[in-house]
């Protein structure tokens, strides 16, 4: 898997007949993992490509919302960002984003309901954070978790660049204090809190990387100590997933740790263990692609 070409054409390859691409040894499309392959191979033109933006369409919910997979419920959940980022970067019609970021600006963690602020307030104190402060949860009816809210962010920026006022404004300002009040005290995040029972816990890489791809607009010291952070922990990683995300983050933020990174991701890619997984794939590919100065659907 060394070469940038053989990525592409191994995830082209596996491409479903009827359009995306699974999770794993899953039957059906992946929301997410779709997303992430038609960024990387981008070129509508192709039939992978033009069969992944017709299984994103036809699956989108009436609400505007999407599914975790092909044939769920028709309940929205956190893949909702990632698709409309997708369909957003290949230049889809922009009915389906507008649908799609209405649904995002309504969708929020349950702390925001007044009694679930009470609730972390009063009674339940095992973690520390600010219930005033949130963003998007996984699924409906759950808390705020780090990654939705950061894709959530990303998407309402890119569907909103130039109209930021009231509501949308708000928003976005709103989730971007979340991810500021859940950072872990030593610097970048972890999957939803960064102290819980009164102890920090550790920052992930790549929910780090995700994070700050969403705080590019004065994020701050915040920032600042999560790059520093991710800076270190990518030194010796050697997960091609992490290294990826991690590219993506260095890139968005010029930083010039994207350059050991990339090199990094070129070993991960070209070891003697083939990665068979589509989403790593995917996303070194973004990465690479990012890092030869191409367009970065992040």
């Amino acid at each position: 898997m060394g070469s940038f070409q053989r990525v592409l054409e191994e995830i082209e390859k596996r491409s479903l007949s009827g359009g995306g691409w699974t999770c794993g040894n899953g039957r059906r499309a992946s929301i997410e993992t779709t997303c992430y392959a038609l960024m990387a191979l981008n070129d509508p033109q192709t039939p992978a490509c033009d069969r992944a933006i017709h299984l994103l369409l036809r699956t989108q919910n009436p609400d505007g919302s999407w599914p975790a997979f092909e044939g769920d419920d028709p309940e929205g959940c956190w893949t909702t960002a990632l698709a409309a980022i997708a369909l957003g970067f290949v230049r889809s019609p922009a009915a389906p984003l507008r649908k799609a970021a209405h649904w995002l600006l309504e969708y929020e963690g349950r702390e925001g309901h007044w009694f679930w602020k009470w609730k972390f307030r009063t009674v339940d104190r095992a973690v520390q954070f600010n219930p005033e402060k949130y963003g998007w949860p996984w699924f409906p009816g759950t808390v705020s978790w780090v990654v939705p809210t950061a894709f959530s962010l990303i998407a309402l920026k890119q569907s909103f660049p130039c109209c930021r006022t009231g509501f949308v404004a708000n928003r976005i300002q709103l989730g971007t204090e979340m991810l500021r009040d859940r950072a872990c005290p030593q610097g970048g995040w972890n999957a939803g809190n960064g102290i819980v029972f009164g102890s920090p816990l550790t920052p992930h890489i790549d929910t780090t990387a995700i994070a700050l791809l969403a705080l590019t607009e004065g994020s701050g010291a915040v920032a600042v100590r999560a790059l520093d952070w991710l800076r270190q922990g990518s030194i010796g990683c050697s997960s091609a997933y992490s290294l990826a995300w991690a590219t993506i983050a260095f890139i968005v933020h010029q930083d010039e740790a994207a350059k050991y990174c990339i090199g990094n991701l070129h070993r991960a890619l070209s070891s003697r263990n083939a990665i068979s997984n589509i989403e790593t794939l995917s996303l070194a590919a973004i990465a690479i692609n990012a890092g030869q100065g191409h367009l970065n659907p992040f």
